[in-house]
């Protein structure tokens, strides 16, 4: 009943938080530039970060139609808990009148979790740039509804067709890093400059291994010290040209990046063992990119643990037997799957390949698992939702690594209580 009623109000409530965050933007008067797309918006955001520095504002863990009116206008929610909302309701008009950011650009990360937030959102940033990563199913059930009202024939359309709102609006130009069928589609509603990264015929070649990855394009290599899959290459292509675009020296080292937490982090973990957490979240094209990325990886034992891929929605069964396929092309000496999905579609086409897998629906059963079965010395990748980041937790080697984790805001903390972590 909470969630339909949260639902129901989510935008109503977002137009007060939005309203005063719109006379603050008209304050600071910020060049905007927005990075949006189902899947490596935050890497990108990193990305443009490393090279911009303190020169921008960025922000951080706030993509949504409350986080980006919360943070313009200075709010920040810290246990994510109900008995914030009323101390929110009454700081937002005083934050119109909170000093306002030295930086005269702003670089968002902006989504569409659900119908007409690509129009709420763009409509009030009016970005000078978009930079448009891709599409894919992500929040599918979300869209659903527009299907059978017959707005569009497919679920993957009605998502390409609210992310194209930002390109709408944009104003200047549009950087787009993905070729498909339901992006293309969208891209005749930008009436800017329209630059598409894949079009170029870059040449790329690309290696990773537990020391971190390696990017060679267009003969120019580029080192990173962290696991990167490879269609990161595309995102550094669309980094590099807006810092063409805003005549910003471009650092080819990117000496200053930084990973966010959960996007495949590299931890110790007990008895010798290499953890890799991607356990922010997951839809079947960021599984792709990071299986494919941790099967290229060399070590004696590799496991995955492989949780759900939520809110598929009717496409939730099509996209976990997907997964399957996906997970038997590489040779993992041990596969545990996480989750009411992965157990119901996944493991059956699995085990049918005489797979070594198994499958728990509680996280804690899952902990319990790897603490009773790693011998010492296996590389383990972690991805997908459900608390993995609480499983991850008990297996540290270092303890103070926990803070480098995601999730750590109180309400994460009573839930993972609440299974058993």
């Amino acid at each position: 009943m909470f969630k339909k009623l949260k639902n129901f109000f989510y935008f109503s409530v977002a137009l007060y938080f939005r309203f005063f965050a719109s006379i603050r933007l008209k304050l600071w008067k910020p060049r905007i530039i927005v990075i949006t797309g189902s899947s490596g918006k935050t890497t990108l955001l990193h990305l443009i970060e490393s090279q911009l520095g303190d020169r921008a504002k960025y922000s951080h863990e706030a993509n949504s139609s409350f986080g980006i009116p919360f943070d313009i206008l200075s709010l920040h929610r810290k246990s994510l808990l109900l008995y914030e909302w009323p101390v929110l309701f009454f700081l937002a008009p005083v934050g119109i009148f909170s000093k306002l950011p030295r930086q005269k650009l702003y670089i968002v990360e902006a989504d569409c979790d659900r119908p007409y937030e690509g129009k709420f959102l763009s409509e009030f940033l009016k970005p000078e740039v978009t930079l448009w990563t891709n599409v894919s199913r992500t929040h599918s059930m979300n869209f659903e509804k527009e299907v059978e009202k017959g707005k569009f024939k497919t679920v993957d359309k009605a998502i390409a067709y609210e992310f194209g709102y930002y390109g709408q609006e944009t104003k200047s130009l549009v950087i787009v890093g993905d070729n498909s069928v339901n992006l293309e589609s969208q891209l005749s509603r930008v009436k800017c400059k329209l630059e598409n990264i894949l079009s170029n015929n870059n040449k790329i070649d690309y290696s990773v291994s537990a020391n971190g990855s390696i990017f060679v394009i267009n003969n120019k290599k580029y080192t990173f010290k962290y696991l990167l899959p490879k269609k990161t290459s595309t995102l550094i292509l669309m980094c590099s040209s807006l810092m063409k675009y805003l005549n910003e020296k471009f650092d080819d080292k990117f000496t200053n990046f930084k990973l966010a937490p959960s996007r495949s982090s590299v931890f110790k973990g007990i008895k010798n063992t290499t953890l890799v957490d991607s356990s922010y979240n997951a839809n079947l094209d960021s599984m792709t990119e990071v299986v494919e990325m941790f099967s290229e990886i060399e070590a004696k034992e590799k496991w995955v643990v492989i949780a759900d891929m939520i809110e598929q929605g009717s496409q939730e069964e099509e996209e976990h037997r997907k997964l399957a396929s996906l997970i038997s092309k590489h040779n993992f000496q041990n596969i545990i799957l996480m989750g009411p999905r992965v157990s119901e579609y996944t493991e059956p086409i699995l085990l049918n390949k005489n797979t070594n897998v198994v499958s728990f629906v509680n996280p804690k059963d899952v902990l319990d698992y790897l603490l009773s079965s790693i011998k010492g010395g296996e590389v383990i990748l972690f991805k997908g939702a459900r608390f993995l980041e609480g499983v991850i937790e008990h297996l540290l080697k270092n303890k103070e690594d926990v803070n480098k984790l995601a999730r750590r805001e109180k309400v994460w903390q009573i839930r993972r209580k609440k299974w058993g972590l």
